[in-house]
């Protein structure tokens, strides 16, 4: 008999605070039907990313938020197609989108979807280092501050996947000192065992900023931002003259707090060159991002830590993880074998 319905996971309640798991529940829906020039997949790994909590709260991009009980929440996924409506995309392939959502099956518009080979690199990373997080990373590192031989290059939330990827990204494209910042030792013990930085700091610890002098004693020449003023403020502190810094994520003012600002005087002081990444701007180079990026995954050259949960159902509680950082890795969601 073929399935006409299929699970989903929606919200309860419009949010106006940071997400828990309770404010989700699973419903039965149509399984989608396939779109002109489109495709049907089968969901099989779906990507929890910080960005998703203020997304179903309207706070992000301006983007309008899922209908509760009923619209889809947002997640990127890996999947396999079982119909196809699209020439150049056959049944059995297996494809990454942005659009997929928290759900068993997935309708995808022409346009929303690539191929991904789950023979150049492990399919599960396409949501993770070859996917949003790592082009990301890959933006920020290669085409905004364009790493050079030498750079002393620093990250915090360095324990997550965009962080993770961009110090090795950092690494292989020649910075002679690689070093993160996360909060706790097991995070911080990941990112050097794992990831291979040379050195992470733990903010959890007192004296954690006089720690960077050891590592870096004539200071770091490129930062890279994810989480809000106060982290900012201490690396341009600690920035070499002429030093670059991308401005990436603000992981400590999206739910709540006052507004991330800074001060201008230090950066004028350090002659520092900032950028803002938002990363759809690089959706187009989508593809030059995998021919780099896929054989250095394959090699080992970019390692992965990955935290998953078993189920589509465990979704909204991998993401109160994500949400109170307690998260190790990348959040990933296995919602169906890789072949059936």
């Amino acid at each position: 008999m073929v399935q006409t319905d299929m699970k989903q996971i929606v919200l309860k309640n419009a949010l106006s605070a940071k997400p828990k798991a309770s404010d989700f529940t699973p419903i039965q829906s149509q399984k989608p039907q396939c779109p002109k020039s489109g495709v049907v997949i089968r969901v099989i790994y779906i990507s929890v990313d910080p960005y998703v909590g203020s997304r179903i709260r309207g706070k992000h991009m301006g983007e309008i938020p899922p209908v509760p009980m009923e619209g889809k929440i947002p997640g990127a996924a890996v999947g396999q197609v079982i119909e196809t409506n699209n020439r150049e995309f056959h049944i059995g392939d297996y494809v990454y989108s942005m659009e997929a959502g928290w759900r068993e099956f997935a309708g995808l518009k022409e346009g929303t979807f690539h191929k991904v080979d789950p023979e150049a690199a492990p399919l599960s990373s396409y949501v993770g280092a070859l996917g949003m997080p790592g082009l990301t990373a890959w933006a920020g590192v290669t085409q905004l501050t364009q790493i050079r031989k030498g750079d002393v290059f620093l990250v915090d939330a360095a324990a997550g996947p965009v962080a993770g990827t961009a110090g090795q990204i950092a690494r292989a494209k020649g910075a002679s000192k690689v070093i993160g910042v996360a909060g706790g030792e097991e995070k911080c013990q990941m990112v050097v065992d794992t990831y291979g930085f040379d050195a992470c700091l733990n903010y959890k610890q007192d004296g954690w900023q006089e720690e960077l002098k050891e590592h870096a004693p004539d200071g770091i020449s490129v930062y890279f931002e994810n989480v809000g003023a106060d982290m900012l403020a201490f690396a341009v502190q600690n920035m070499q003259l002429y030093g670059r810094a991308i401005l990436c994520g603000l992981a400590a003012h999206y739910h709540g707090g006052p507004p991330a600002t800074t001060l201008i005087g230090p950066i004028i002081g350090k002659r520092a060159t900032f950028h803002g990444l938002v990363v759809y701007d690089f959706y187009d180079q989508w593809q030059n991002f995998l021919n780099e990026m896929a054989p250095l995954v394959k090699s080992g050259q970019i390692n992965i830590c990955e935290d998953r949960v078993d189920g589509l159902e465990q979704a909204p509680v991998l993401l109160e993880k994500l949400m109170a950082g307690a998260n190790v890795g990348k959040c990933v969601v296995v919602v169906a074998p890789e072949t059936v």
